[in-house]
């Protein structure tokens, strides 16, 4: 009886110890692992499972917005016909050995990253480090799933998607996130990967962040709560702030429609629809009617006006940016049949166009006619009767040609695809302008003065032009800088000279390439690419640089040939330098149908997102979508 009662004893102390060498293993990190099986690699559910977390604020199922019905309309052709052009074999030879450059330094910067920040949000090429600065989910890792797709690196696509598959959201580095750059960065990057692969895993790990960014609309008026409290989120605390950038509330439209289409669940659609609904109601209502002021107030305590607009900053540069972006990139992913979107698009756009957008004073440097181009700027507006321009120009701003070009193809607006290509062709300009070759983050220039109090140019019909060129006024110039000389001419102040790596030029160039045809444009980006190159190569990876304004030596070099030493690289590489520049670049001497302007919307962050067309349904089978003919 003894030897019975101590073998119980051994066999329940073994037991003890297998259970709780399994709970360790499965509790590690507040981590379960439930693997499911992919083509690519295992999906591993997050601990904590947001879908089934309760709303303390429910939203009204009777009143819930649902994606409109009907057939997707055939939208008016966005991309030119490059068919009816005749690419000669040197044209061809010279695109690909471009696109091939291109292709290396994305492989380079890879690489760079794989080896010495894998699953880290991003790389400090200097220190060859991991740097996390969006909660520690792997932000460089997900960003730029669709790039690898995109340039046939298959297997370190797979590679990617494996590690994706074990991502745990509720795994973080940080107290919080911001809901904004979370879902263009990560939301974006898995829809996109899906769109373009279908690999499943990444639909499931797209649903569950989206089941936790749904959270950020748990609040009192339903309004997103940028600052993305995890532990507040969870007891639906969250607050909307009453001075909220107006982008980070207006981006999210794109994200959440793709996933109601991709899954049919009508709760993320809801959700955005009634950030759409404020910004319709209080567009006619701000300072300056049809644009929203950079920063708006999203507390009201009203449910029916829960946005209010009395701020008197507007631009279409920082902290409002994609907020325009997004509402011609609505319409075209619905299919048209939302003619909101429209409306927002057109409305504010007519109200950039008409205070925003100026062309700069030229110095007397071009032997033939100056370059035909535009710049975007700020605005001060008090409500009554002041409405200033300020000439800041910053490199954010430079996706507006973009904007531009995209809605005049869309809404049939031929004067809105010139602009948009003189947009583009403006940062273009402003990176020829600088030492560098590259624009500077944020810069003030002397425009030239508007319409209505300058002589307008020589037509054939006499009428005023919208933008007229003007003749350079040294003395107007030395009257409106402290340092003469400091900077390129008509640049009079540089208030952040460094480049960051950022896309939104070439982004223009790109849209403004696809819609007009225009050859010279790809000898423009190839320019302004190895501009870049030069710049911010290491010897492992790219770095943001400190000071465009100097040689690549860090000499800064004024008129006179004086110069101080400034240091030239900042030790950062976002996950946008692969996702988006990299990818605007490779995307621009590919062939055109590599990505089509009529196939895909891109989100802010360069995802490419499928656009539902006439004649095709959606086949669902246990959350995977293929699409077929009707």
């Amino acid at each position: 009886m003894a030897i019975l009662t101590a073998r119980r004893f051994q066999r329940l102390a073994l037991l003890t110890v297998v259970v709780l060498v399994l709970y360790i293993l499965f509790n590690q990190g507040d981590y379960v692992a439930i693997p499911r099986p992919s083509e690519t690699g295992k999906y591993v559910t997050s601990s904590f499972d947001w879908a089934k977390r309760r709303m303390r604020y429910p939203f009204d199922e009777s009143k819930w917005v649902k994606l409109p019905e009907g057939t997707p309309r055939e939208l008016p052709q966005v991309q030119y016909d490059f068919s009816k052009d005749e690419a000669g074999e040197s044209h061809i030879k010279t695109q690909k050995e471009r696109q091939t450059a291109v292709k290396e330094a994305a492989k380079k910067s890879w690489n760079a990253y794989r080896q010495y920040a894998w699953g880290r949000d991003e790389l400090l090429p200097q220190k060859l480090t991991g740097k996390d600065t969006f909660a520690g989910w792997g932000a460089t890792l997900v960003d730029s799933l669709d790039t690898l797709w995109i340039m046939g690196f298959k297997d370190e696509y797979k590679e990617a998607v494996r590690k994706t598959g074990t991502i745990n959201w509720d795994k973080t580095t940080s107290s919080h996130c911001s809901l904004f750059e979370t879902t263009i960065r990560y939301l974006g990057g898995l829809l996109s990967a899906y769109d373009l692969s279908g690999d499943k895993v990444l639909l499931d790990k797209a649903i569950e962040l989206g089941d936790m960014l749904y959270a950020g609309f748990d609040t009192p008026n339903h309004m997103p709560a940028n600052s993305f409290n995890f532990r507040e989120a969870k007891d639906g605390r969250l607050r909307p702030s009453m001075a909220e950038s107006s982008a980070a509330a207006g981006t999210l439209a794109l994200e959440f429609t793709r996933l109601t289409q991709l899954t049919s669940d009508p709760k993320y659609f809801n959700a955005i629809s009634g950030v759409t609904r404020a910004l319709e109601k209080t567009q006619d209502d701000s300072k300056l009617p049809g644009m929203w002021p950079v920063f708006i107030d999203l507390a009201g305590n009203d449910p029916e006006n829960p946005m209010r607009v009395t701020g008197s900053s507007f631009t279409l540069g920082a902290s409002a940016d994609s907020a325009y972006e997004y509402f011609s990139k609505m319409y075209a992913l619905l299919g048209g049949l939302d003619p909101t979107y429209k409306k927002l698009h057109l409305k504010s756009m007519a109200t950039a166009r008409k205070h925003l957008l100026f062309r700069p004073m030229l110095p007397d440097l071009y032997p033939a006619t100056p370059p035909d181009v535009l710049l975007s700027g700020n605005v001060y507006a008090n409500g009554q009767d002041i409405i200033e321009l300020q000439p800041q120009v910053q490199h954010l701003g430079c996706f507006a040609g973009g904007m531009f070009a995209l809605g005049g193809k869309l809404f049939h607006e031929p004067s809105h695809v010139k602009i948009g290509e003189q947009l583009a062709r403006g940062c273009a300009w402003a990176y020829e302008t600088f030492p560098s070759g590259i624009m500077p983050e944020v810069s003030e220039i002397i425009p030239c003065p508007p319409a209505s109090s300058s002589t307008p140019s020589s037509q054939e019909d006499d009428k005023e032009e919208e933008f007229p060129q003007c003749k350079w006024d040294d003395a107007v110039y030395k009257q409106s800088t402290t340092t003469p000389g400091r900077y390129p001419k008509p640049f009079r102040a540089v208030q952040d000279p460094s480049y960051l790596l950022r896309p939104e030029a070439i982004e223009s160039i790109f849209i403004a390439y696809r819609i007009t045809g225009k050859k010279d444009l790809l000898d423009i980006a190839w320019r302004m690419f190895t501009s870049v190159q030069k710049a911010t190569e290491t010897k492992e990876a790219y770095t943001a640089i400190s000071d465009v304004n100097a040689d690549l030596d860090g000499e800064v070099v004024d008129a006179h040939g004086r110069g101080a030493r400034r240091p030239r690289t900042k030790n950062s590489m976002e996950s946008f330098w692969i996702a988006e520049t990299l990818k605007y670049y490779y995307l621009i001497f590919s062939e055109p149908d590599l990505i089509s302007l009529d196939d895909y919307v891109f989100n802010t962050e360069a995802h490419p997102l499928k656009i539902p067309k006439p004649g095709q349904e959606m086949e669902r089978k246990g959350g995977l979508d293929t699409e077929k003919e009707a």
